[in-house]
């Protein structure tokens, strides 16, 4: 895990501009006043998208978007999940830039899984979805199970856009294939312990 991107304390401006996704900002900056470990579910699609990957796939895209790109924005964990804060309008386009590129749906047919397959699916949230966002409050992770791994810190922290996760996505993918000068094993062939001759 890299060390650039864990940093896991919402300053009060970050927690502003979580709040400001809500129909209430001011009610959601109360709440974390009065418990600052209670996590909140905001709507995504105004303020910011949300894009969810299973949490090893997550870490590889987000090592990629700190070792080899720009960064990232605020990126959190909740249930085993990866949530990685995204550009008002990412949900909508993501979808299309992974199919383009051949790692959306592959017409089911699972022998030829596309130039990237074999990674599981990234679930877009945008306008008309909410998500559950950590607590303020690091220390509440034994109890909701959410947590910062990167978290806002600003009122207007740098979101990166579609195109942006599509090549961390396909970046993180080319990483986990691993290619071997050898055939794989005849899984029906017989194994002779030849370390017993004599």
């Amino acid at each position: 895990m890299s060390s650039a991107w864990n940093a896991s304390y919402v300053t009060p401006d970050g927690a502003a501009w979580l709040a400001s996704a809500g129909t209430y900002p001011r009610s959601t900056l109360a709440l974390w006043e009065e418990r600052p470990a209670a996590p909140v579910v905001l709507p995504c699609g105004s303020v910011f998208d949300v894009v969810s990957a299973p949490a090893m796939f997550g870490r590889r895209m987000l090592d990629r978007l700190w070792d080899d790109g720009p960064g990232s924005g605020p990126v959190a964990e909740f249930r085993g999940r990866m949530l990685l804060f995204a550009a008002p309008g990412t949900a909508q386009r993501l979808p299309a830039l992974l199919e383009w590129e051949e790692w959306g749906k592959h017409g089911g047919d699972t022998r030829e899984p596309g130039r990237t397959g074999g990674v599981p699916p990234l679930l877009c949230h945008g306008t008309g979805d909410a998500v559950t966002v950590p607590a303020a409050d690091d220390a509440s992770l034994s109890r909701s199970g959410a947590r910062w791994l990167v978290a806002p810190d600003t009122r207007q922290p740098w979101l990166p856009g579609p195109e942006v996760l599509l090549w961390a996505a396909v970046r993180a993918a080319r990483s986990a294939v691993r290619i071997s000068i050898f055939p794989p094993a005849d899984q029906g062939a017989k194994v002779y312990d030849v370390s017993r001759r004599r």
